[in-house]
């Protein structure tokens, strides 16, 4: 394992913003080859592993494949040797976690909960759309109106809160996270949106932020000259630090906040984002960068300063650039995501301008994607809807490297990368992909 200092030069490539020392330390409570949350084990859509399969079917560098009881978007995580997901079960009302043996696919247990309420979602966003997260020590799985878990290692229950009801027409997503002795949480988007801040141990509130109501006028967006149009963010809270200071950044409806995490204060905000957001936020080389979702604007922020940072800290605003869903990776000096329709592209951190954008195209029907983007040396990886792995390489001149299928089902998770194995989840299958193989189960 890389001392810190060496972790922090590769997250930060030369600049001063940086992975949270707490933060850090909980990282570094886990095992090396851990992928503890949808983003990986530093929240930055990165990875210092390299070597992973670059050329891969649904015969080829395939080490187990196993079936899913239903459909489901909720990424894989890896911790303690066993690869974790959530999967409901729509017509059983049944929302669970489910453990799978990273060697070999079986399943080692599952948690469930029977939720029969009604809940409103998105045709493509099937209930349990949240990913777990850990820390090495539990898992945490967010249910949506179904409540919130923390299992021990071996699926035992630790504590659940009911956080009320989540309610909002294309359902909910917004995985948790932890930070220090906290596990935070977004319970939006919905008219009682809120992020919490809970006790990791036992589950109860330490802090709690409220989030305004949206303001819809003069709206950019697809719903422009819509004051009644839909709104609501999708974004996991990003905790980092900057000069010494530790925050946690969220890309709301119109607005980027950094918090402190230790009590929820606010230390910065800045404008500029539109009242619709589906990626979270994502930082690198001294910049916070937020994209919007639905013909959304795009900010980059300068990290520092307190209060309102719009006109001092806001290098730069693309307003109507497109409509991302998954998030994207900062990489020396350059950003670079795949857009909901499919079209891969790099733009400059510091501008925000176009650098190139091309259209990455498999075989499958749906070249469109909802997952994130993650780096591993310089290569990144990014599913499309028809579970096909784009990979291109992480430069300002494009190049695109493979485009690997599986079986064309749809995916709109993100993968797990750990130990040389890529863990991926279709709606009908969880895949490892790997140069080693055993009898598929």
């Amino acid at each position: 394992m890389k001392s810190s200092f060496e972790t922090l030069r590769f997250l930060a490539h030369g600049s001063f913003w940086a992975i949270s020392t707490t933060l850090m330390n909980s990282v570094f409570s886990l095992a090396a080859a851990d992928w503890p949350e949808w983003r990986g084990p530093h929240s930055s859509n990165a990875i210092e592993e390299t070597g992973f399969p670059v050329q891969w079917s649904a015969e080829d560098n395939i080490r187990w494949k196993v079936d899913l009881p239903d459909r489901g978007n909720s990424s894989p995580i890896v911790v303690d040797g066993k690869v974790i997901i959530t999967q409901a079960i729509e017509k059983e009302h049944r929302r669970m976690t489910l453990a799978f043996d990273r060697q070999t696919g079986k399943r080692l247990w599952q948690q469930e909960v029977i939720y029969d309420q009604k809940e409103t979602t998105h045709q493509q966003n099937p209930y349990c759309a949240a990913s777990p997260t850990t820390d090495g020590k539990r898992i945490v799985s967010t249910y949506g109106s179904a409540g919130v878990y923390a299992y021990d290692l071996n699926g035992n229950i630790l504590w659940n809160r009911d956080l009320g009801p989540q309610v909002h027409i294309w359902g909910s997503a917004v995985s948790p996270v932890f930070h220090d002795n906290l596990c935070i949480i977004y319970h939006g988007p919905g008219p009682h949106a809120a992020i919490y801040a809970l006790d990791k141990e036992t589950g109860k509130t330490v802090w709690k932020y409220v989030e305004p109501e949206v303001n819809q006028k003069g709206r950019t967006d697809g719903f422009r000259g819509n004051e009644n149009g839909n709104t609501g963010s999708f974004s996991t809270p990003l905790p980092m630090a900057y000069q010494d200071r530790e925050a946690l950044i969220m890309t709301f409806p119109n607005n980027m906040v950094a918090f402190d995490p230790a009590n929820g204060e606010k230390i910065w905000w800045a404008s500029g984002m539109n009242p619709l957001v589906y990626t979270s936020a994502i930082v690198g080389d001294g910049m916070a960068v937020g994209m919007g979702g639905y013909k959304g604007s795009t900010i980059g922020v300068q990290l520092g300063g307190k209060g309102e940072v719009t006109r001092s800290h806001r290098l730069w605003q693309n307003v109507g650039e497109g409509n991302n869903i998954g998030s994207g990776v900062i990489y020396e000096g350059h950003i670079y995501f795949l857009s909901s329709s499919g079209i891969a592209s790099c733009q400059d951190l510091k501008t925000g301008k176009t650098i190139w954008e091309e259209r990455a195209r498999g075989q499958g029907r749906k070249s469109s994607s909802w997952s994130t983007m993650i780096r591993s040396g310089e290569h990144l990886y990014c599913l499309n809807q028809s579970s096909e792995m784009v990979i291109l390489e992480a430069s300002p001149s494009f190049n695109l490297i493979a485009i690997n299928p599986l079986d064309k089902a749809m995916c709109n998770s993100t993968q797990a990368m750990s130990d040389g194995d890529i863990f991926i989840r279709t709606w009908d299958h969880l895949w490892c992909v790997s140069k080693i193989k055993i009898n598929t189960l």
